[in-house]
């Protein structure tokens, strides 16, 4: 096997017909970080740097642990300094997945073979420096031929989502749609949250000053985001899920306190959570949107890369301390058979808790292996434990959770090839026939996710 050739992932004669069969399907992504002024704009990348590096934080993190400073990663150090930086210490990262994700997109996208180190750095800036001038190369064509057919991105209530309107009119072939996001209306506890509050009142009519304004502040942005095609809801849950009974005059004395600057307590903080949270499901469950869970996430874990560098720089981790099963019964209850619900669990051991819910409720389904877990070995995983223990076919699909434009084929790509091996692996072992494998791997890669999303 060449190095990723055309039976990179394939284990099996099985794999490589399985994936023949889905390789070429569009992407339907239901959660992404686009940055779709970026796309909007449609002006060429300067460098390989700036398509590579920039903004990924996979590609931040293990720049560090090989001992690359910080001036030449997110500092000031200038485009080409960071990819020689990167290209130096590149082979170190064999068996991560960012050094898959990387050489994909320099094959896929450049036609660039060669692996990137530092005798082929200056070589490869080059080139790609060329090919990023032409017009086959900017963000509109670049998703038009990777076949990309859904993208949704993960937006702030207060949003005015000027470019999603602007996509809409502008972009043909790529349907872009906005997501719902009020974490920053969940954490109560927070300066950010009294930010969001005064943002909020500022693009609505209500008046935030009293419970029941905000609330109908937040039905006001969401009635706002259904009238530009919305058709999810992101949470991040954090490491406390939170659902239970809770009143609205006694979620409303919290929001009362808070207003006023007073300290809350903890029991204040998680009643007024799980408020908010059954209220953001009603909403979604009129919407008829899907709602997007995301547990596990410690963020800003490393105190001092978010003071030196500030926060979203690549200092997050997952934990295991989360009771997911006792901590969401509620909201299960609640929505059971009125609202599709989606799991993302930071950390894997939770996938055992998370397929046993999906198999008991038959709208809750698992979401893809993400942020940590979005490598061969854990899509693999991840995979196998919700076909032996969930239904493979109830699969919410792939997602690239991915702020770069150029790695959304590769993303996809990792994930098409570990599904047919998977499935492909059942087909050898006289699991399942040929044909029903076909079947399944093309309803997972594609129809899966276009029909729970509504696209």
């Amino acid at each position: 096997m060449g190095f990723m050739d055309e039976r990179y992932l394939l284990d099996t004669e099985a794999a490589a017909e399985l994936y023949e069969a889905i390789a070429d399907l569009p992407i339907v992504d239901p959660h992404n970080h686009i940055d779709l002024e970026e796309v909007v704009e449609n002006e060429p990348w300067s460098d390989v740097w700036e398509v590579e590096g920039a903004t990924d934080h996979y590609v931040w993190q293990l720049m560090r642990k090989r001992g690359v400073p910080e001036e030449k990663i997110t500092g000031d150090a200038d485009n080409r300094e960071k990819w020689n930086a990167l290209a130096a210490v590149f082979p170190d990262f064999a068996g991560n997945p960012t050094y898959d994700w990387v050489h994909l997109d320099l094959q896929r996208r450049f036609g660039i073979e060669k692996p990137l180190n530092a005798d082929t750095a200056d070589e490869i800036w080059a080139e790609t420096k060329t090919q990023l001038a032409e017009p086959e190369m900017r963000p509109q064509a670049v998703l038009r031929e990777m076949n990309v057919e859904v993208l949704c991105s993960s937006d702030d209530p207060t949003s005015r989502l000027e470019y999603h309107e602007r996509a809409e009119d502008e972009i043909d072939d790529v349907d872009i749609r906005p997501t719902w996001r009020p974490d920053r209306a969940l954490k109560i506890e927070t300066a950010e949250w009294s930010a969001f509050v005064s943002e909020l009142d500022a693009v609505t009519d209500a008046d935030v000053d009293g419970f029941e304004g905000f609330l109908d502040a937040l039905a006001e942005s969401h009635d706002y985001f259904v009238d530009h095609d919305c058709v999810a809801c992101d949470i991040g849950m954090g490491t406390e899920p939170i659902s239970r009974p809770v009143s609205e005059e006694r979620a409303g004395e919290i929001y009362a306190k808070a207003r006023r600057g007073a300290s809350l307590e903890e029991a204040e903080i998680r009643d007024y959570r799980a408020y908010l949270l059954e209220f953001v499901g009603e909403l979604n469950s009129e919407a008829g949107w899907v709602t997007q869970l995301h547990i596990g996430a410690v963020r800003d874990y490393r105190d001092t890369l978010s003071e030196d560098v500030g926060p979203n720089a690549g200092g997050d981790v997952s934990t295991q301390d989360i009771d997911l099963v006792s901590g969401l019964d509620h909201f299960f209850d609640a929505f059971d058979g009125e609202m599709e619900i989606v799991l993302y669990t930071l950390d894997p051991t939770h996938y055992p808790s998370a397929t046993v819910v999906a198999r008991t409720y038959p709208t809750v389904s698992i979401g893809p292996a993400w942020w940590f877990n979005d490598s061969p070995l854990g899509i693999e995983n991840q995979l196998e434990r919700v076909a032996a223990v969930d239904l493979l076919a109830n699969y919410a699909g792939m997602v690239s959770d991915s702020r770069k434009v150029v790695s959304y084929g590769a993303r996809f790509e990792m994930f098409r090839r570990t599904l047919a091996t998977v499935v492909g692996e059942m087909v050898e072992r006289g699991r399942i026939p040929s044909d029903n494998a076909e079947r399944l791997v093309e309803h997972v890669a594609y129809d899966r996710p276009t029909e729970l999303y509504g696209l």
